[in-house]
C-alpha cells in the first residue's frame, strides 16, 4: 500500500491579479505575487498594496493563500522601507513572505513579527542541516534550490520537521538556483535585485582566439558546432513523477511563471490539480493520465524535462543549437457569459480568430472540447467574419456549455 504523508498545496504564480484570480479558479490551492519593491520580477505585474488587499480578500473568500516575494539580494540602501513594506503586509493579511536576504529576514522578523518567512529558492538550500538551521531561525518552510535530487528531498523529509517546497513545472535556470550575473555583465541588469535579462536564451558565437586581438570564427561548419548557440535550459515538467514527490513528503508544489500569460496560469494550475487530486484519493489505483502531458504540450515554450530529480541534467536537456519547435495553441479569447437557452456566448476577444477555425474552450476541472466556428457577432449583433481587435467583445454560438472565464485557444 503506497502511503502519503500529507496532500500537497498546489502553488501557482500570480503576476498580475487577474492571473491570480485565474491561478486560484483553476485549482490553485496558494499563489505567489510579488509587490513593488524587494522581488525578483521588476517587469513583472507587481501588485501595489490596493490590488495585496483585493488578491488576499479573493483567494481567502475561495480558502487560498498568498504569498509575496521578497527574494532580492540588497545592497546598502535597498533595505530602506522594509520594515513599513512588512508591517502593511501582516496588515493585509498576506500568508507569508518570502525571503533569501538575511537582512530582510532580520527585518521582518523585527517589524512584523508573527508573518510568516518561506526561505527563497535564491538561498541555495540542499541539504537537510540548512534546513535545520532556518527552521531554528524560526522559518516555518524552505522553498529548496531547483538542483537537489529525489534522494536528498526523501533524507531532509526524515530529519528535519520543517515544510518543503519543490518546483515542479516551469523554466530552469542555468546558474545554481538563480545565482546569475550574465545578466548585469551584458546589460547592466541585476538578476538577484530583479532585472534579469534571460541572456542565457540569447544566440551566440564560437570563436577561437589563440593570441590576444585574434578572431577566428569556428562557429560554422565545424563538426558538432552550431552556427549560433545557446546556453538555455528546457523546462521543468514533474506531471509523470508527481507520486515520488508526494511520497517523498513535499508540501508545496511550485509552478513557476508569474510573467506568463493566464492561458498558461490556468492550463498548468488544471492540469496539476487534477493529477495530485487523482492520485491522493486513490494512490493504489492512480494511473498517469496523457491528457494532462498533451494539455502542457499546448502552453509549452521548450521541450520538458524532470531536471535534477533523477540525475545530472545531460546536454539533451540543454538547448545549445536552435530553439526546438513545439506545437502550440494560441490563446484567442475567454467567455463572459453563456445563455444555455440560445447557446449564445459573450466572449472577450486575446488574440486574432475568424469563422472557420477550429477552436478549443477549456475551464476547470479539465473541462473541454472543440467545435468549429460557424457564426460570429460583433457587441451591437452585426455579424462578422473576423474579431481583429485586442479585448473586444463578441458575441458566438457554442453547441455544448461553457461558463464565465473558460478560456478558448486554437492550434497555432
Amino acid at each position: 500500500m503506497r502511503k502519503i504523508l500529507k496532500k500537497p498545496e498546489v502553488l501557482a504564480p500570480g503576476g498580475t491579479l487577474e492571473k491570480l484570480k485565474t491561478a486560484i479558479l483553476y485549482g490553485a490551492d496558494a499563489v505567489f505575487i510579488g509587490g513593488e519593491a524587494y522581488g525578483l520580477r521588476s517587469r513583472a505585474g507587481n501588485f501595489d498594496y490596493d490590488e495585496m488587499r483585493e488578491a488576499v480578500e479573493f483567494a481567502h473568500a475561495h480558502n487560498a493563500r498568498v504569498h509575496v516575494a521578497a527574494n532580492m539580494v540588497t545592497h546598502e540602501g535597498d533595505e530602506e522601507g522594509a520594515g513599513e513594506f512588512f508591517k502593511t503586509l501582516r496588515e493585509i493579511g498576506v500568508d507569508a513572505v518570502i525571503i533569501s536576504d538575511m537582512a530582510l529576514m532580520e527585518i521582518c522578523a523585527t517589524e512584523a513579527p508573527g508573518l510568516p518567512i518561506h526561505l527563497s529558492t535564491q538561498s541555495s538550500a540542499s541539504n537537510y542541516e540548512t534546513l535545520n538551521f532556518w527552521k531554528d531561525e524560526g522559518l516555518e518552510r524552505v522553498v529548496l534550490a531547483r538542483e537537489v535530487s529525489m534522494q536528498e528531498i526523501q533524507e531532509m523529509q526524515d530529519k528535519v520537521d520543517v515544510e518543503i517546497e519543490a518546483f515542479i513545472h516551469g523554466a530552469m535556470c542555468i546558474s545554481y538556483s538563480g545565482r546569475c550575473v550574465l545578466s548585469n555583465h551584458m546589460v547592466h541588469r541585476d538578476a538577484n535585485r530583479g532585472g534579469c535579462a534571460q541572456s542565457c536564451r540569447w544566440k551566440y558565437g564560437l570563436f577561437d582566439m589563440p593570441l590576444a586581438g585574434v578572431h577566428r570564427d569556428v562557429g560554422a561548419g565545424e563538426e558538432g558546432i552550431e552556427e549560433k548557440f545557446s546556453m538555455s535550459a528546457v523546462d521543468l515538467a514533474m506531471i509523470r513523477n508527481l507520486p515520488d514527490l508526494i511520497e517523498a513528503g513535499v508540501d508545496s508544489f511550485k509552478i513557476e511563471g508569474r510573467m506568463k500569460s493566464i492561458h498558461y496560469v490556468s492550463t498548468v494550475a488544471n492540469v496539476y490539480r487534477a493529477a495530485v487530486d487523482s492520485y491522493c484519493e486513490d494512490p493504489d489505483h492512480y494511473e498517469f493520465k496523457q491528457e494532462w502531458l498533451d494539455e502542457l504540450w499546448k502552453v509549452a515554450q521548450r521541450e520538458l524535462a524532470t531536471g535534477f530529480y533523477y540525475k545530472t541534467p545531460s546536454e539533451q536537456e540543454q538547448l545549445f543549437g536552435e530553439r526546438r519547435q513545439i506545437p502550440q495553441y494560441a490563446f484567442v479569447g475567454q467567455v463572459l457569459e453563456y445563455d444555455e437557452a440560445t447557446q449564445m456566448a459573450v466572449v472577450q476577444q486575446r488574440n486574432n480568430f475568424k469563422v472557420g477555425d477550429t477552436i478549443e474552450f477549456y475551464g476547470p476541472g479539465m473541462r473541454h472540447h472543440e467545435e468549429t466556428l460557424e457564426q460570429l457577432w460583433d457587441e451591437d449583433g452585426e455579424e462578422i467574419t473576423v474579431a481583429p481587435h485586442a479585448m473586444m467583445i463578441c458575441k458566438m454560438k457554442v453547441s455544448q456549455p461553457v461558463k464565465p472565464l473558460d478560456m478558448i485557444r486554437k492550434r497555432r
